[in-house]
Parts: C-alpha cells; sequence; structure tokens
C-alpha cells in the first residue's frame, strides 16, 4: 500500500532500537490526535502575499497535516487530511497485514501541498518492543530527522498493537474452516451464500465464449458490460454454424428490441482528435471507433477516464490520468430464473471483449489462421507504429500468431448482484458531465431500477435459499477501485474502517482483491496455484530497489507460506505461471524493466525459502524449487504442407525466425489462484501494485468455494468442482493427468510436474521442429540449491525474439512497471 500524491518514506530510528525483526500478521492501530504541530505554510502564505495572491481563503492558514504508517520501505496506512489545523484529531483505526523485516514501525506526520507533500516529523515506534504482542499506546513527541522535536509541545497521541500469524487463529484451519464461515474480513462486499451449478457431475470445462454470447443473447432486461477494451467488429461464436452477428451488430439488435445496453469502456487518453486527425491510440483499445460505431444507436456508451480526483496534486492527477487504467472485465445481464421470472447474472474475468482474446486449449499458433482468427490475427510482437498512427499495425500476418490463455467465471446467484452494485456504482460516478467525450444528457436515469422490476428476482429470494446443497457454491466480491471511480462511497473519511475501506490522503480506497489473496494465502494448508499475467511485489524485501513501490504482499506471503511450513515439518507447494514475456517486444525498455522486477520478486521469495531449509538442516536434502516453481506457456507445431512457412527467411527478422521454427509462447493473461482444491479467485487483477493498489488500475474479482466440498467438511482433499477445474487446466497444460497430480502437495507432484516442464522447454528450443502435445514450460532461468536465480547456461535471451530472460534495470518511470 503506498497511495497518495507522496509515495516517499523516512528512516528515523528510535533511541534503543534493535534490529530489524520480522512482523508477519496485523497490526492493529489507533492514530488518535496531534498538538502543536508546526505551521508549514508560512512560506506559501508569503509568497501569496508577495504575488498579492491568497492561496486560501482563510487568513489562519496553516500545515494541512496527515499521518503515514511505514514499516520498513513500504506505507501501509495513511489518514486522511485536515486542512488548517496544528492540532488536528483524526480518531482513525486500521488493521493492517503485514509482513515486512522492520526495525521500527514509524508514524511519519506531513503537510499536504498542492505539489505533494513536507515532512513535519516522526514517532518511531521499536518492532522488538512490538514484537512480544503488548499494546503499546501513548503520547510521543514528533521529531524531525535530526531527532529534535519538530515544534514545542508537538506530538501524536497513538495505539499499536502487533498480533502474529501464528496467534490468528483464522488462518489455522484452511481458507474455509467450517460452516460458519463468515468469507474474507474486512471487505466491502460480503460473502453470498446459496447458488447451485451444475448436476452435481464431474468438472465439465466450460465454453465461455459462446456462454457470453448465448447470455446477451437470451437478455430481456438489461446488459452492462465494463472494459478495458471492447471491438464492436469481434465475434463470440466461431464454431462453424454460420450467422452469429459480431458483437456490436448484436448489441444494438438487443437495444432495439426494448434491452437496455449500457457500455462503461475505458477512455485512452493517447486516442484523440488532433486538429482533425484521429489518433487510434498508443494501446490500440479502438475506444473512440468503439464509441463512433454506436454513436446514432439506442445502445449507451461512456468512456471513462482514470481520474485522480480534483482534491490530488496536479502531478498525481496527471500521473493517474496518463499511466493508469479502468481495468475491469464484467458482462451483466438477465437470465430466465423460471416460472416466468427473470434474475440478474455476471461474467468476471480476465477476458475483454476484444481481439486477439478468442482461442481454444490448442493454442494453434498456424492452423487457425483461415478459419477462427482469419479475421482476428494478433500478434503485437511483430506489429509496427506506422508515421500516420500511434497504434500498432500488423504487416505481415503468416503468423505464428500470439495464442491467449485466460480464466473467467459466470456468477449465477446472489453475488451477481454485488457485480451490478458495482456497475451502478462506476456508471453513477462517470455519468456527471464532465470532459468533452461525456454525452451531452445526464445519464443518472439510464440505469434501471432493478428493485421497481416485479419479475427480477431480488438478491435474498427464496430461490437461492439451499443451505444443504451438496453442490451449492458461497461467492464473495472483491475490487481494488477508490472513491474517484465510483458513487456511494462516504463523504466523511473516518467512515471508512465502517464500510470496511481504506483511507488515503484525499481518498477512500476499496483493496479488498489483495485482502482476499492475503487471506488466502496466509490460511493454505497445502498448495497454491496460480496463474497470472504479471508475478511482482514485496519490494520492501529485495535485496535492492527496496523503496521502488511494488509493496502488494502476495509474493513474500507465499515464501513465508512455504517458510513456516518448513519450520513445521510439513509438505506445501507453490506453482506459479506466468507469460514467458510481457506482452510486446522483450527487448522493450518497459519489457525489460518488469522483467528485472520480477527476477527480483523470484529472487527474493527464494532466498527466503533457502533460509528456511538452512535454519531446520534440510539444505542438503531439499532445495527451494522443492516447493516453489515457476512456469510458463509455448507451443510447437510442425508443418502441415512445406508451403505453410514461405518466402524468404532473414536471420535478422524475429517473426521469419518464429515462423521457420514454428514456435511462440502462449500468452496468458489470467488473473486466477486456487488454494487446496476448494477455493478459486478469478478476476480482472494482475499481481503487480498497478492492480492490488487500489488507486490506480480499477479491478474486480470473485473469490468462490463449495462448503460441501473442503478439507474442513471432508476431513481429506476436496473432490468438487475446483479440483476438477485444476486438473482441467493441468491436462490442458501438460496434456495429460498423472496420479501424482491429485496431491499437488507432494514433493512427487512437484518433481514430476517440474521436469515436465524442463522437457518441454528442451523441446521448445530445440533445432528440430516437433509437435507439442503439451504447453507448460519451466520458466527459463536457472535456480541453484541456494536459491540463487541466474539465466540458463546458453540461454539468457528468449528464442527468435531476443531480449534479456532476467531483464535490465533501464530507466524508465517506476510506476509504469510496478
Amino acid at each position: 500500500m503506498s497511495h497518495g500524491d507522496d509515495e516517499s518514506t523516512v528512516e528515523v530510528l528510535p533511541h534503543g532500537a534493535g534490529p530489524a525483526v520480522l512482523l508477519h500478521g496485523s497490526l492493529d492501530i489507533w492514530i488518535h490526535e496531534a498538538r502543536n504541530l508546526p505551521n508549514k505554510d508560512i512560506l506559501s502564505k508569503t509568497m501569496g502575499d508577495l504575488l498579492r495572491k491568497k492561496p486560501k481563503s482563510s487568513e489562519a492558514m496553516t500545515s494541512d497535516p496527515y499521518v503515514t504508517v511505514q514499516v520498513a520501505s513500504a506505507v501501509v496506512a495513511r489518514t486522511f487530511v485536515i486542512p488548517d489545523d496544528e492540532n488536528p484529531a483524526w480518531a482513525q483505526h486500521f488493521l493492517v497485514p503485514v509482513a515486512h523485516e522492520a526495525a521500527a514501525v514509524q508514524f511519519v506526520v506531513k503537510d499536504s501541498d498542492v505539489v505533494g507533500a513536507e515532512l513535519i516529523g516522526v514517532v518511531a515506534v521499536p518492532a522488538n518492543q512490538l514484537e512480544a504482542g503488548d499494546r503499546v499506546e501513548g503520547v510521543y513527541p514528533v521529531l524531525e530527522p535530526s531527532g529534535k522535536q519538530c515544534a514545542p509541545g508537538a506530538v501524536l497521541k497513538l495505539a499499536v498493537q502487533y498480533v502474529p500469524v501464528k496467534r490468528l487463529t483464522m488462518y489455522h484451519h484452511g481458507v474455509t474452516p467450517g460452516p460458519d464461515f463468515p468469507g474474507v474480513p474486512n471487505t466491502y462486499f460480503p460473502l453470498r451464500r446459496g447458488i447451485r451449478l451444475g448436476d452435481g457431475a464431474g468438472y465439465r470445462h466450460g465454453q465461455c465464449w459462446r456462454d457470453v454470447y448465448d447470455a446477451v443473447s437470451s437478455a430481456r432486461r438489461l446488459i452492462y458490460i465494463t472494459g478495458w477494451s471492447l471491438f464492436h467488429t469481434i465475434h463470440l461464436r466461431r464454431d462453424g454454424g454460420g450467422g452469429e452477428r459480431p458483437l456490436g451488430d448484436l448489441l444494438k439488435r438487443k437495444s432495439q428490441e426494448g434491452v437496455r445496453v449500457l457500455l462503461l469502456i475505458w477512455d485512452d487518453p493517447t486516442s484523440r482528435n488532433v486538429l482533425g486527425f484521429q489518433m487510434e491510440g498508443y494501446m490500440g483499445t479502438r475506444d473512440e471507433e468503439t464509441r463512433r460505431f454506436f454513436k446514432h444507436s439506442s445502445v449507451q456508451i461512456l468512456l471513462c477516464p482514470r481520474s485522480a480526483g480534483k482534491r490530488h496534486s496536479w502531478v498525481k492527477q496527471q500521473e493517474t490520468g496518463t499511466i493508469f487504467t479502468h481495468h475491469q472485465k464484467t458482462v451483466i445481464v438477465d437470465a430466465d430464473a423460471g416460472n416466468h421470472r427473470r434474475k440478474i447474472v455476471a461474467f468476471v474475468g480476465g477476458l475483454d471483449l476484444c481481439g486477439g482474446r478468442y482461442d481454444t486449449p490448442r493454442h494453434a499458433l498456424f492452423r487457425t489462421l483461415e478459419t477462427l482468427h482469419k479475421e482476428d490475427y494478433y500478434n503485437p510482437n511483430f506489429a509496427v507504429r506506422s508515421s500516420c498512427s500511434t497504434s500498432l499495425q500488423v504487416v505481415d500476418a503468416r503468423g505464428p500468431r500470439e495464442p491467449w490463455h485466460d480464466l473467467h467465471s459466470k456468477i449465477d446467484g446472489p453475488a451477481a448482484y454485488d457485480v451490478l452494485k458495482n456497475f451502478e456504482e462506476r456508471w453513477l460516478k462517470a455519468s456527471k458531465r464532465s470532459g468533452a467525450k461525456k454525452l451531452t444528457k445526464s445519464h443518472n436515469d439510464s440505469l434501471l431500477w432493478i428493485e421497481k422490476i416485479t419479475d427480477i428476482v431480488a438478491i435474498d429470494d427464496e430461490i437461492y435459499s439451499n443451505d444443504n446443497d451438496p453442490e451449492r457454491w458461497d461467492v464473495q466480491i472483491f475490487r481494488s477501485i477508490d472513491s474517484n471511480s465510483v458513487k456511494g462511497f462516504p463523504k466523511d473519511p473516518r467512515e471508512a474502517t465502517s464500510k470496511d475501506l481504506v483511507c488515503g490522503k484525499n481518498v477512500l480506497i476499496d483493496m479488498s482483491v489483495q485482502t482476499a489473496y492475503v487471506n488466502a494465502i496466509r490460511a493454505a494448508q497445502h498448495f497454491i496455484y496460480i496463474e497470472n499475467q504479471y508475478f511482482l511485489g514485496s519490494s520492501f524485501q529485495w535485496d535492492a530497489h527496496k523503496d521502488v513501490g511494488a509493496n502488494n504482499l502476495i509474493p513474500i506471503e507465499i515464501a513465508l507460506k512455504i517458510a513456516n511450513k518448513i519450520y513445521a515439518n510439513e509438505r506445501f507447494s507453490a506453482y506459479i505461471v506466468i507469460p514467458m514475456w510481457p506482452e510486446g517486444n522483450p527487448t522493450g525498455t518497459p519489457t525489460q524493466r518488469i522483467l528485472y522486477w520480477q527476477k527480483k520478486t523470484m529472487e527474493m521469495m527464494y532466498a527466503i525459502i533457502y533460509r528456511a531449509l538452512k535454519e531446520v538442516g534440510l539444505d542438503g536434502q531439499y532445495e527451494p524449487q522443492d516447493y516453489l516453481n515457476f512456469f510458463c506457456l509455448g507451443n510447437r507445431e510442425a508443418e502441415d504442407t512445406p508451403s505453410t512457412s514461405g518466402g524468404p527467411v532473414s536471420a535478422g527478422n524475429p517473426q521469419d525466425q518464429a515462423r521457420k521454427n514454428r514456435r511462440f509462447m502462449v500468452y496468458v493473461h489470467s488473473k486466477g489462484m486456487i488454494v487446496d482444491d476448494e477455493y478459486v479467485i478469478i478476476g480482472s487483477a494482475n499481481i503487480n501494485q498497478r492492480s492490488m493498489e487500489g488507486t490506480r488500475d480499477t479491478e474486480i474479482a470473485m473469490g468462490a468455494y463449495q462448503p460441501q466440498h473442503t478439507w474442513a467438511n471432508t476431513l481429506s482433499a476436496p473432490r468438487g468442482q475446483i479440483f476438477g477445474y485444476r486438473r482441467s487446466l493441468w491436462a490442458e497444460h501438460i496434456g495429460a493427468l498423472e496420479e501424482s497430480f491429485t496431491h499437488p502437495e507432494s514433493l512427487e507432484c512437484v518433481r514430476q510436474v517440474r521436469h515436465t516442464g524442463e522437457r518441454h522447454w528442451e523441446q521448445f528450443v530445440s533445432s528440430e521442429v516437433t509437435e507439442m502435445q503439451g504447453h507448460l514450460l519451466k520458466y527459463p532461468v536457472s535456480v541453484d540449491r541456494k536459491g540463487n536465480v541466474k539465466p540458463l547456461p546458453g540461454c539468457s535471451t528468449f528464442p527468435d525474439l531476443g531480449g534479456n530472460i532476467c531483464g535490465s534495470f533501464m530507466n524508465i518511470q517506476e510506476n509504469l512497471t510496478i
């Protein structure tokens, strides 16, 4: 957590502070009030007087204080700003998860300014004083970095208590510890109980694109869509039946039938009309093209820019609007509920309804170029930016295409109404009349008032009351979003805690996606399986660049989970699937910087695991990769006919080389996690700071489980739909199912999966082109028995395209890459 205008940190150690200790658990914090703070606005007032201009209306202009809580180099909590007050009273309560090695917990008092913030002083509480778990409270002098009190009588009243994970019993008995499990605590949306999916038979792999098409086609009342991008030209069904309309035509038709169709799409700031010339946009979202397509129809579309809000500094507003996005991907429709009634159904996950996303489990490179992907060729690695456009242009569509792997979910039950509420809150905020791109009329009346439509069942309707159903699902919705993107958060920041929101400097934040991940990891008992487009974070524990700001807890929580299991002499395994490289040119500066951060994250995790093995004397028997492994996906197609590749081959042309070698990565765009085969998270959020912080990209996710298929209920390994879902993914990736895969925590399974990945990698890079039956590749780095991460011998760059696999520290704005 490092939200707000000023993310800089300070280090002021208290007298008598001992060495850094690991604080892994929760900090229960009260920040009450401060007294006798100095006036830091004297210089601003003097300059204003010189310019004959009053910066503020009040003659009693003084400091605008707020407090940040800093552990190691990470800001973990922040009060709201109180303007013009040298004796501010916040009375704010925080319950903060921590996994930091620190010598002290620092309470940093700052003065908010137009351009950022100015340090007033610090109160530091030694970590060794907190380690025992006693409550520390009192009134403490606010000190400058020199150790001098910042002003006569300047004090801060606070209380703080550390509760280690081993005393947090909620994590001791699994993710879903029993029938009374209340869901993930301290989140905006509650756990919703009671939804039946399927007939109790074994898991069957779904058809996401067709399911979305059928749901939209069958809607009678509403179709609400949020997206990072939406192409009106995309075909959701490609099964050869013919006659399926492109998405844009389908939405127009449904709107003409009387269905309320609302689209909330991110407004890419680089797609602009400049002097009559239409700039298509750097990200290729085609948002302006989509808006123009629906302009004279009854489909209502809002292009929604990412806004930091007017209360933030000009610098923060520019950064947020330029760098960050609206990243949620949801489709919400009404559906048949039986007995002539309707219900709300929602789709949530990683898929945008745009180009390049449609794929099958085979992940073809060449064979579908004239069929499934004839009008949907996508490979940004080989596209170029022409002189007359900012967007990428395809210059050679002979392949290979970039295959796409993603995770998505369909929510049929009470939790779908929370996805609907998220859309309503965002629509009401975005529909305020501001900016040239907003439509001329108000859209506040565009939303249907669901409660007034008698044939739509309510969220608490009896059709969802099936607590004893053995195939029941319980579902909870999570978000990364702030009050600048939704309407309905409290006006008074003091009410943030009561709504399970986090208070930022000038904003309220829903950070429940990160809360859900941390909760599930801490409660995991056997294994974790992750697929994600990015995997970086916990930079406060890296061996360098500790203050870069990638402070999400997920990587270090996984490493500490494994370490604690080693100390307890128990098995635990983590499998993490990521793309071979982030989307785009692997030699480019942003990609190389992200790969560098990714390596730092891996190194940190493996170092923690090796330290645990060494401390218990198992470093000679086991290695870090017996517990944690990283994978990617790739494919290779043998040539059907000699003419497929065609044309001359240039040694310096990456696409020619990839075409000659008949190989390419399968792009992992998933954002999901499975824990112990009993709990699953699927959504739009990546494992990086952009997605987890809540003030950067907006995200949504769902967490779900079947109460009758948990370790607590069966006293054995669950064999429900989540178990089947994981095995279907492994079968797709590996090309086979082995007996050991039923026990992912076992050393046998870990080594078998890793060796399969290594064998597939050798096949992928071989000079001989052979058909790949599985796609799972061991991520191409070497990890030695001490956890050191290095390039593979003889393979330091990516095949065909180049670019250092371990990345490079290149000069670029950090917030772009973390």
